[in-house]
């Protein structure tokens, strides 16, 4: 079983995410999170929310269904299309760029035509069945949904069409100011052709975005930056470890903004406990770019053997703010003598994708074969557990007493007296908590309590409570500090 199927298995078992729909036998694409998971999705969104107020964004909240106008005027309609082949045998239906990217071939073909013959030339066959594949054809990725009248609507795939059709509103609510930094979450969602590997590839997804409003005739105010080290994989194929501002200087990345966007995007990952070793960008080629940008480098995560986009970093330049002007007929521009049309960066995360590099990063197994996630603090769904020895002698009742009091200020904790007290640290393990505390005899004579930390699995005993239920943080520096 490989590091992504434990932590599915985990997810599953424990309450991270389930299918959905499963009483019915389910529908592909389509996930719930569960209780773990609803904790740690909202913990990624406050970090991700955090680092972005610190830089003077505003938030934004947009509705997830969308007229037809909007997305004709972005080249939704005309281009948000993935080339695809279907099954001639067992009519199995299959995105062409990944049946070739799983060949080594990097290549995106421009249209049906090239697709169908890169796949009969390298003799591509069905990952099913077995069959050659012979035939491509467009597919539109987008969800139309019926409406009462002549206006189609359609679900969004993604956010940002909301913040651009509103920039006069948003740009007025900023008092005219450029830079303009617009944040929104919210759910995307995308006619998949093959959803696989869980959370990873969704019909319907949770994402973060973030539209970066930049007068293009004025030189960036997004310098400088700290030049954080990290793997670089350019369009041309070079590959290198180097800082962010570097790259820079040394024409890697193209604009500060990039740069700087870049390097919030590292540090956003690093506070959530991703892996640096398992990051690196990668900038797109110029046959993989989407239509609407000129440049763009994604933050990939390595799961196992592949390589997973969970960030895209888009230069949009004008090609936004000009459509909605000419399309809708208003005027879009800004600036004391109303000249100017703004161009546009765009980071925009994949948060179900960041959930599973959190995870997988966290997972590891012990000699023993326990399974643990070594969430951070910050990030993990509870931050302790109130664990009594065992259910008799008042020693549950008084485990209840104090997860009661605690509570009050330390909201992500649990109470946990179901089966032995090694197999409950087990289980808090495997859910990420960080610590336990657990109640025993000397609890009910002389008010102390004996602390678990996750990692280490050390104890300390003789805990007075009186340092752990007045305000918090629920466990103060000096007992931290005996667990180094």
């Amino acid at each position: 079983m490989s590091n992504f199927d434990e932590i599915i298995e985990i997810c599953k078992r424990r309450g991270f995410f389930w299918p959905s729909f499963q009483i019915y036998g389910g529908s592909a694409g389509l996930y719930d999170y569960a209780p773990l998971g609803t904790i740690l999705k909202e913990n990624v969104y406050k970090i991700w929310m955090d680092e972005y107020l610190k830089i003077g964004a505003i938030p934004y909240d947009s509705p997830s269904i969308t007229p037809e106008a909007v997305f004709r005027a972005s080249g939704h309609l005309q281009r948000f299309a993935d080339l695809a082949t279907t099954c001639e045998q067992c009519k199995s239906s299959f995105k062409v760029e990944s049946l070739l990217s799983s060949q080594g071939i990097n290549m995106v073909p421009l249209n049906e035509e090239q697709a169908a013959s890169l796949l009969i030339d390298n003799k591509i066959r069905c990952p099913k069945c077995g069959a050659f594949l012979k035939s491509a054809y467009n597919f539109n990725l987008m969800f139309q949904i019926s409406s009462n009248g002549a206006e189609k609507l359609y679900l969004r795939p993604e956010t940002a069409q909301g913040i651009f059709v509103n920039f006069k509103l948003l740009i007025t609510y900023n008092r005219g100011k450029l830079p303009l930094i617009v944040i929104q979450r919210g759910k995307g969602f995308r006619n998949e052709i093959s959803p696989r590997q869980a959370i990873i590839r969704q019909r319907e997804f949770n994402m973060a975005e973030v539209e970066v409003f930049l007068d293009p005739s004025n030189k960036s105010s997004f310098y400088p930056y700290k030049g954080e080290l990290i793997t670089l994989l350019s369009n041309d194929g070079k590959e290198q470890k180097t800082d962010i501002e570097k790259a820079f200087v040394d024409g890697i990345i193209g604009t500060p903004e990039h740069a700087y966007f870049m390097e919030i995007t590292l540090r956003i990952a690093l506070r959530m406990g991703i892996d640096r070793n398992r990051l690196r960008f990668r900038q797109h080629r110029k046959d993989e770019l989407a239509h609407y940008s000129s440049d763009c480098w994604d933050l990939e995560f390595q799961l196992d053997e592949d390589w997973v986009e969970i960030v895209g970093i888009s230069d949009r330049g004008q090609f936004d703010v000009k459509n909605h002007q000419n399309s809708s007929g208003q005027n879009m521009s800004v600036g004391e003598n109303g000249d100017i049309i703004p161009k546009v960066l765009e980071p925009a995360y994949g948060i179900d994708r960041m959930i599973m590099a959190i995870l997988s990063s966290s997972y590891n197994k012990r000699d023993s074969g326990y399974k643990v996630l070594s969430l951070k603090q910050e990030i993990s769904p509870y931050v302790l557990a109130i664990l009594p020895l065992q259910k008799k002698d008042g020693l549950t009742e008084k485990a209840q007493e104090i997860f009661n009091a605690m509570r009050q200020f330390e909201p992500r904790i649990l109470f946990d007296d179901s089966g032995s007290i090694g197999r409950r640290y087990s289980r808090q393990d495997e859910i990420g908590t960080p610590y336990c505390i657990t109640v025993d005899y000397d609890t009910l004579s002389r008010d102390i309590v004996t602390i678990r930390e996750r990692d280490s699995q050390r104890q300390i005993k003789e805990v007075p409570m009186s340092s752990l239920t007045v305000g918090g943080p629920f466990l103060n520096n000096d007992i931290l500090d005996r667990f180094k």
